[in-house]
């Protein structure tokens, strides 16, 4: 990766960042910590990964994400905005009544969305129905899925990914968000999920690890990823930090679900170098 398309990269973070906070500021909710963990991994997919067409979400060769850990819509959403789908102006109708912008992804309002999620767990299996579907339809297109390390803890995950090792589901690429926190404090204190790339290993998926917030690593590993899953499934886990990027809101379980208030706004655009 070029300095120059790694500046380019920063930047698109940057702007995503920021409209997370914008939105839940603005909204009064949103799932903040949870939503600034993923934006390199957003950000890497939607301008660099993903096989996508901004003027026709619903192009049959498309690639799929699906965002199983659903409460942090809000990033799925700035990330979208980004990308074009829609006017950076909608993101002011965030999780009010009839927006087409829920707490919650939802595939029938919301441009860009391919699947409803929300209720943790589900995505995984979801996203194995969109690689069988590929196959049997003759279609080429690859199916990516992220999923929270406290999600984890979901029996369904592990029966979606021993069902999609043992057939050898292709072009599927599962991203675990391992910030290593979860809604009452760390994964490990609650329910350990390690050795988490072991597990994965076990149940016959290629396994790689990244810093999740080092774009060039991030890009790296999900091309890696993408050609690799030409054989089989692969998870990519993603060391990530909770609330990245704002020092007061980064690694604090308190942020799960909160949003800054106005003068905490000011404060977390001010470290990222944006002006009010």
């Amino acid at each position: 990766m070029t300095m120059g398309a790694q500046h380019e990269a920063e930047l698109q973070a940057r702007k995503i960042r920021e409209l997370v906070l914008r939105c839940v500021c603005h909204a009064g909710a949103g799932h903040t910590g949870g939503a600034l963990s993923i934006v390199e991994i957003l950000t890497a997919l939607y301008f660099h990964v993903l096989r996508i067409d901004p003027a026709n979400p619903q192009w049959p060769e498309r690639d799929r994400f699906i965002l199983s850990k659903g409460h942090a819509a809000v990033a799925l959403y700035a990330a979208l905005a980004a990308r074009g789908y829609f006017g950076e102006a909608l993101m002011e109708e965030f999780d009010r009544l009839d927006s087409c912008l829920q707490g919650h992804p939802d595939m029938l309002k919301t441009p860009g969305v391919d699947m409803s999620t929300g209720s943790l767990g589900q995505g995984l299996s979801a996203g194995i129905g969109m690689a069988l579907a590929a196959r049997k339809l003759g279609l080429g297109f690859h199916t990516y899925v992220l999923l929270g390390d406290g999600e984890l803890q979901e029996g369904q995950v592990w029966e979606a990914a021993m069902y999609a090792g043992f057939n050898k589901v292709r072009r599927l690429v599962a991203i675990v968000d391992y910030n290593k926190l979860q809604l009452t404090g760390r994964t490990e204190a609650t329910l350990d999920i390690e050795p988490l790339a072991d597990k994965w290993r076990a149940f016959r998926w290629r396994t790689i690890e990244c810093d999740g917030h080092c774009l060039p690593e991030v890009i790296a590993s999900l091309e890696k990823a993408r050609d690799r899953s030409e054989e089989g499934p692969v998870v990519i886990i993603a060391h990530t930090h909770k609330g990245h990027g704002v020092s007061f809101i980064c690694d604090r379980v308190e942020w799960h679900a909160k949003a800054p208030s106005a003068e905490e706004l000011r404060v977390a655009l001010a470290e990222l170098g944006v002006a009010e």
